[in-house]
């Protein structure tokens, strides 16, 4: 004990250092290290020992050792290269020879057959995975037959569902006269759906000789083929067609007389000459002509015109009627004026 009554303690005597750890325990170690001072070997404690009294020190990592890739690895890796490189180069060789090929084949026309027996190859592979055209439903067709359709349309049994072309099908049936509108539909897996809007017969059209059916916008859709459309209209003259509205009002204002209409022929595109059954012509004005053909039919049936042997008849100036005969008419007449005495006694 010292003066100033403390202990005094050796170092060995009253702490020894803690038991090496082993490597394969926690890689912190605890190196104590206490706050105090040393006078003649012997440590003084001013305070009793604390936590805070002692500082822990990681341990030190070990040092990381680098793999060294193995020669064989090395060896395959560049085989593995080589034989990417040797593909690719086979892959280059082989699209370069179907390139040959092919040109050749469409420059010597080889591949144009294949296509107008087989098809294409994409229609070809579609087919195979079941979108094949295997039928067409045509609704709307009255004066059209069904292989009218089918053979404007262009469709094939080479054909295949998803590769057909719907618009080019449709814009081949419209270039019919017969056809308005039409649409065209795909029905998968394997049909085909046509719908058809026809034009309806509206009156006959007569130019260069040549008799057709046209509808009610002038198009000609057909040639006079049957028994039934000689009972439409009768137009003749160049854009006759184009004024059949005009046509058809001349025959309401006939009244009785319109079953004795056979045609109208359009003169310059300005008036109407009106032909009948009989043969008679009537000449009407540009100007009024329903009034002119309604004040005709009244006299025809209160004067019989139709019953007299006449080639025409001139309504074109207003309130004036201008009748010719025909030629045999005209030389009966001629003789019978020639018999009629004259004054002054000569005969």
């Amino acid at each position: 004990m010292d003066g100033g009554r403390g202990v005094l303690r050796s170092l060995g005597d009253q702490w020894s250092p803690a038991p090496a750890r082993p490597s394969f325990a926690s890689p912190i170690a605890a190196a104590p290290k206490f706050k105090g001072h040393v006078e003649n070997g012997v440590h003084y404690f001013p305070a009793p020992l604390r936590p805070e009294n002692v500082h822990v020190s990681a341990a030190p990592k070990a040092p990381v050792r680098r793999r060294r890739r193995s020669r064989r690895l090395e060896r395959f890796a560049f085989i593995g290269r080589a034989a990417r490189k040797r593909g690719f180069g086979l892959f280059l060789l082989i699209a370069f020879l179907g390139s040959v090929g092919a040109a050749g084949a469409v420059r010597g026309g080889q591949y144009e057959r294949f296509v107008a027996e087989f098809g294409t190859l994409q229609d070809l592979g579609a087919r195979a995975i079941g979108f094949s055209l295997e039928g067409v439903t045509i609704v709307g067709a009255k004066e059209l037959s069904e292989d009218e359709i089918l053979t404007a349309s262009g469709i094939t049994t080479r054909d295949s569902l998803p590769f057909l072309d719907a618009a080019a099908v449709r814009s081949r049936i419209k270039e019919i006269p017969m056809v308005r509108d039409v649409s065209v539909r795909k029905l998968y897996p394997s049909r085909l759906l046509v719908e058809i809007q026809e034009r309806s017969p509206y009156a006959l059209w007569q130019v260069n000789g040549i008799v057709q059916v046209i509808s009610a916008d002038g198009m000609a859709i057909d040639q006079l083929a049957s028994e039934h459309q000689a009972r439409l209209p009768f137009v003749v003259g160049e854009d006759a067609n184009l004024h059949v509205p005009e046509f058809l009002k001349l025959l309401d204002s006939a009244g009785e007389l319109r079953d004795q209409v056979r045609a109208g022929v359009l003169v310059s595109g300005r008036r109407w000459n009106v032909k009948l059954v009989s043969g008679l012509e009537v000449k009407l004005p540009e100007l009024a002509p329903e009034a002119a053909f309604a004040a005709f039919a009244k006299m025809s049936r209160e004067m019989r015109i139709l019953d007299k042997d006449l080639i025409s008849v001139d309504l074109r100036i207003p309130d004036r009627m201008i009748a010719r005969l025909s030629a045999d008419a005209a030389a009966t007449r001629a003789e019978a004026l020639a018999k009629k005495p004259r004054k002054g006694g000569q005969t």
